[in-house]
């Protein structure tokens, strides 16, 4: 499975979301690669992607850049929240 996180600029706040994901896939003792990128290449990174994790703020804005891209857009409130993330990575493993 891969997930990509987005943020505007796709340094610090995608930086910390994917590390909490990665750390909400550990507890919960599934595998992905988690990835790390900007809103401007969010379609070439997330082409091959099953998840993506973005803020609500930035939503509306990675869906239109996902165009027809099958990866769900995950919206995540509280970047720090490692049982957000992962209650929401787990509802969208279903």
């Amino acid at each position: 499975m891969k997930i990509i996180a987005v943020c505007g600029a796709g340094i610090g706040t995608s930086a910390i979301l994917k590390v909490n994901a990665e750390r909400a896939l550990e507890r919960r003792g599934l595998d992905a690669d988690v990835s790390a990128a900007d809103l401007a290449g969010v379609a070439a990174a997330a082409a091959d992607a099953q998840i993506v994790l973005t803020s609500t703020e930035l939503a509306a804005a990675v869906r239109e850049a996902l165009g027809t891209s099958f990866a769900e857009v995950i919206e995540v409130v509280n970047y720090f929240d490692v049982d957000e993330i992962g209650s929401s990575l787990e509802r969208a493993l279903g």
